[in-house]
């Protein structure tokens, strides 16, 4: 059972780097809380356009529209996008940059909603409850429309990634393993919604082609596990098996939960498609079965709301778009004094600059700590290549080289040493006695590596143009010339022709200068009868 909000906040390394949670909630936020969803009362909604990874959305309002609920407001820009949609009825009173919850603190394009209080529904497509008999374009042209992204943290769009492109699914995995302390919203939709949940199973199991699926979930959560097995017991589904694993920390992880569960290794750089796979979260799949079986969009999520420093800790339904104050208030405010407020888990969230920026579609935990809680980081000292952090790496990295790479801006290097395995879990990070911040190199790392390539493919973007236009010029000179070159030789191999048949220009200079030869014979001629 979980332990009380005055339990020691400790975790501890086992075999292979993995932690075990050890009921950090207290038991407050082992409820969902049955509100009206926060925020749908409130005086604005903030929405950014970038709520997805891939390219931002493109607004589709202008200050001072009305807007409805459900209404498509910001458009996927491109085909790794997301659709982003009204979270309730209201006017569109902003259109700007604004805080919004990242480690940078920086601001953000996004667009701001000032509610009526009305929660007035536009118009939403028709429900697909035929769904075995629908096509899976069509299928995954809903869940663009819905803007559905992974709800488990990574918020790839949902319709790019259960396109396989004709490749074979084998196995469907559903990750039910919440992958941190303090986090419990998908416990809590489990326990509520079991039935929505696996309706977006089904949907999804459909849609990609799976023979099989495993729903992964951890030991801790007995009560979500008797609802999914409940629920299951009375589908009768045959290809859905419910798989109990360890507590152990960071099985949540897409790539360690495949293999915990089927022993396959999806390989270093790949995906799990590559192996016949294909990961969802618990969450995401609720939302599916929102969008095809009801026509509701991703406009709200349930979020936790934890740590000593709020009053009554719980989970919430939230709309997209919520201030966190508001969030915060809903928790029964601060409990006095907050050293750092996280959104995410302990060991792989950040810091908020403030409570003043939006709930995302991504954001599934804020903790309000306390110093005794959580204490500031301690002051790094040099590393001393004790190899504690390469014992508990999950993905079998050397983060100490790593670090050091990261350190010296080889970027190569850090690459060659498969940077972009690292699931940035914060476990190395967690045991090393240097406290050195290693996962801030490794995201320094990644993001110098990303904006590298970006600006490569700018200039080969350049080139290939420049390239293209000169090529092009000289095309169209060649053509010119080689015109010019057919014409002359056209009139090099015309026939001498006379009379009528003779060429009119031809003919009239031969007259013209025939003309004045016999003129200057004529003059010539009297010129000598004078002499």
């Amino acid at each position: 059972s979980p332990r009380t909000a005055d339990s020691p906040a400790l975790v501890r390394p086992l075999a292979y780097g993995l932690y075990p949670w050890l009921g950090l909630l207290p038991l407050a936020a082992m409820r969902l809380a049955a509100r009206e969803p926060a925020g749908a009362d409130g005086a604005r909604l903030v929405l950014p356009l970038q709520q997805h990874i891939g390219h931002s959305a493109e607004a589709a309002v202008e200050v001072g529209d009305a807007v409805l609920k459900g209404q498509v407001i910001a458009r996927a820009s491109d085909y790794v996008s997301a659709n982003i949609h009204a979270p309730t009825s209201g006017t569109v009173a902003a259109l700007g940059k604004l805080p919004i919850a990242h480690p940078s603190g920086l601001d953000a394009p996004c667009i701001v909603i000032e509610s009526d209080g009305q929660e007035q529904w536009g118009e939403l497509p028709p429900p697909l409850d035929d769904y075995l008999q629908t096509d899976p374009a069509e299928l995954r042209e809903r869940l663009r429309w819905a803007g559905i992204v992974g709800l488990g943290g990574a918020v790839f769009p949902t319709s790019v990634k259960t396109n396989t492109a004709g490749r074979s699914v084998d196995t469907l995995v559903i990750n039910a393993a919440e992958c941190e302390p303090y986090i419990t919203c998908d416990d809590m939709l489990m326990r509520e919604q079991p039935g929505d949940v696996l309706d977006g199973v089904q949907i999804l199991q459909h849609l990609v082609g799976a023979g099989q699926v495993l729903i992964g979930i951890e030991d801790n959560k007995p009560a979500a596990i008797a609802a999914l097995q409940a629920e299951l017991t009375r589908r009768d589904v045959p290809h859905i098996h419910l798989r109990v694993i360890p507590t152990k920390y960071p099985s949540g992880g897409e790539k360690q939960l495949i293999r915990v569960l089927t022993g396959i290794e999806v390989p270093s750089q790949g995906l799990p498609l590559d192996v016949g796979l294909i990961c969802q979260n618990v969450a995401t799949c609720a939302a599916v079965a929102d969008a095809v079986l009801r026509g509701i969009p991703l406009i709200s999520r349930i979020v936790t709301l934890t740590g000593r420093g709020l009053r009554s800790p719980g989970n919430f339904r939230a709309l997209i778009g919520t201030p966190v104050s508001e969030l915060v208030d809903q928790a029964g405010g601060y409990a006095g004094e907050v050293s750092r407020l996280l959104m995410g888990g302990p060991m792989m969230g950040f810091a908020l600059h403030s409570d003043q920026v939006p709930l995302a579609k991504g954001s599934n935990c804020f903790i309000a700590t306390t110093e005794v809680e959580m204490p500031a980081p301690a002051t790094p000292q040099p590393c001393i290549r004790c190899g504690e952090c390469v014992r508990v790496c999950p993905a079998q990295l050397l983060p100490q080289q790593l670090y050091w790479f990261a350190r010296a801006r080889d970027f190569d290097k850090t690459q060659d040493h498969h940077l972009f395995d690292c699931i940035e879990c914060g476990c190395c990070a967690h045991v090393c006695p240097a406290n050195i911040p290693l996962v801030h190199y490794y995201r320094f790392a990644k993001t110098e590596v990303w904006t590298a390539e970006r600006e490569r493919q700018q200039a080969d973007l350049a080139r290939r143009r420049h390239e293209f236009r000169e090529a092009r010029l000289a095309r169209l000179e060649a053509e010119r010339k080689a015109r010019l070159r057919r014409k002359k030789e056209d009139l090099e191999k015309r026939p001498a022709r006379s009379g009528a048949a003779a060429d009119p220009k031809k003919a009239a200079i031969e007259a013209a200068m025939q003309r004045v030869a016999a003129k200057k014979a004529a003059q010539q001629a009297q010129s000598n009868e004078d002499a």
